[in-house]
């Protein structure tokens, strides 16, 4: 529920931040030619290029991390997860940008798409796959059955070196059932 909770609100405060109304004199065109915008950010320095470029990665990035906890799923294929993660970026990314076209000041610009998916994807990468390995490991040390040495409950068999769970010992030995013929 949490992860719901903070995707809702990092969606509303990207929709606040992309698709208000710009007050401009002037506007660009759309750029829809692959990494032209940011060849454009790269001829400006690098302080600045650095800056635009990051804006780029880091406005969607948090999908990456919210979206999986969100499914909340421990078990599940890195590369599925990944998959769904950064198609589900781009797909949001993409209707922001499509939304932008009817709003007054901004355009269209494929640079963009390509940057917030790639922050969607590097932050699924850093973070996703060490969260979910711990979190298994805390589960499987919380899961672990205790284990007690035989014959320290009633009815348990005195001579067997193994070990039973608590919940096993508890209950007694497994009664077994003598073979039955078949009938003729």
């Amino acid at each position: 529920m949490a992860g719901f909770v903070l995707l809702l609100l990092h969606l509303l405060l990207v929709g606040w931040v992309t698709l208000r109304p710009l007050d401009v004199m002037w506007v660009n065109a759309a750029n829809l030619t692959p990494f032209a915008g940011i060849k454009a950010d790269l001829a400006l320095g690098p302080v600045q290029a650095a800056r635009r470029i990051g804006e780029g990665l880091l406005l969607l990035a948090p999908l990456g991390v919210l979206l999986p906890m969100v499914d909340g799923r421990l078990f599940v294929a890195g590369w599925a997860s990944m998959a769904r993660t950064v198609t589900a970026g781009a797909m949001i990314s993409l209707g922001i940008e499509l939304l932008q076209t009817g709003v007054p000041g901004r355009v269209v610009d494929v640079d963009s798409l390509l940057l917030n998916t790639a922050g969607v994807a590097l932050a699924h990468l850093a973070v996703v796959p060490a969260g979910r390995a711990r979190l298994r490991r805390a589960r499987r040390t919380r899961t672990v059955p205790h284990r007690v040495p035989r014959g320290s409950y009633p009815g348990s068999r005195e001579n067997e070196s193994d070990t039973l769970t608590r919940d096993e010992a508890l209950q007694g030995t497994t009664p077994t059932i003598p073979r039955v013929g078949i009938a003729p």
